[in-house]
């Protein structure tokens, strides 16, 4: 079979195309026809040595989001059959509840070999079926994007119907949350740089928007719209650059699900954390069971995945340079097979 390794961390030259023996599945293990894999921000950050937790550079096979059909299965296997859709969860070790302290460890794509490849064997454990109205491509947006909204949206404090929330940016995150926030009846305020991306955010559920070039101070906009009340779910993808103003837009007794590490800042004065009584909380993709519950919802709504560009199996690095370009909305997608 033809994967994608790396063996070093030098951009785009560290992801190289080789030939590799297809894999056989093990007891309790299933092998998938790889279809399609999507990239994240993760996978730049891996590739240009900058990633914070842990990463095995032998021949390595990157990206964590993948979705592709079952093609064999092993002695045991008991939750999925051939020609079953599915798709690897991020942390092939967290099941369900709290995050598991090995989380970093199973992290596909990072610690162990990843999806972009034409086969993958993955534990039965491992793996989720589908919504049946997606395609391979769609669905192998969900690991790791989508699955973090959900977690920023309902891991610790449940969105309600009625709340609102404030989405940072037009990524895959972000563009996931406006519209699970708005399958869930939520107020949605959206922010861009970009008016053009900005109606694509409205199109996809966000009530309101606020360009942060035109308004730089946009935590004052995010209180004007609340009537100075703030938002109850910040969707928080900046960091330190953003974390402050983040805080700034909540209501006392809200939450900020700080996720990303995109823009540059000074260190948050924990004053502002303590002067608003919000919850910041580090969200880290999620669960098996998050992801399950998150598809039943995308299912019922019929929720489509916004991906922006699709590359071939062979263009996998160019897809890769077009992430770092972040002229995106939704998704960068690897078309495998």
């Amino acid at each position: 079979m033809r994967a994608y390794e790396m063996s070093s961390a030098d951009g785009l030259d560290s992801w190289r195309l080789a030939e590799r023996t297809q894999p056989e599945p093990g007891h309790g293990q299933v092998l998938v026809r790889m279809h399609a894999a999507s990239l994240n921000y993760r996978d730049l950050l891996i590739a240009n040595g900058q990633y914070p937790f842990a990463v095995n550079l032998d021949r390595l096979i990157p990206v964590s989001d993948g979705a592709g059909e079952v093609v064999a299965v092993g002695p045991g296997v008991r939750r999925f059959a051939g020609g079953e859709r599915v798709a690897g969860i991020f942390s092939q070790s967290w099941l369900g509840g709290a995050q598991v302290a090995d989380m970093w460890q199973t992290a596909l794509g990072g610690a162990v070999d990843g999806v972009l490849a034409e086969f993958q064997v993955f534990s039965e454990e491992g793996l989720v079926a589908l919504p049946d109205h997606l395609s391979f491509e769609e669905g192998a947006t969900l690991p790791c994007a989508a699955v973090t909204a959900w977690n920023a949206l309902y891991g610790a404090k449940p969105l309600k119907a009625g709340e609102t929330v404030l989405t940072l940016g037009t990524g895959g995150v972000s563009i996931f949350a406006i519209q699970l926030a708005h399958a869930a009846g939520a107020r949605v305020i959206a922010t861009s740089s970009s008016d053009a991306k900005l109606e694509k955010a409205k199109g996809l559920g966000a009530d309101e928007t606020i360009n942060y070039r035109e308004h730089p101070d946009w935590e004052k906009e995010v209180r004007r719209l609340t009537g100075g009340v703030g938002v109850d779910h910040v969707v928080e993808i900046g960091g330190t650059g953003t974390l402050p103003r983040s805080i700034a837009s909540t209501r006392p007794g809200g939450h900020v699900g700080l996720i990303g590490l995109l823009a540059q800042g000074e260190p948050i004065d924990p004053l502002a954390i303590l002067g608003g009584s919000c919850l910041v909380r580090g969200v880290a993709v999620g669960s098996r069971e998050m992801f399950e519950d998150m598809n039943r919802v995308i299912a019922l709504h019929a929720i489509k995945p916004v991906i922006d560009r699709t590359f071939g199996f062979d263009a996998a690095k160019q897809a890769l340079a077009a992430l770092g370009e972040g002229a995106h909305v939704g998704k960068i997608v690897v078309a495998i097979a």
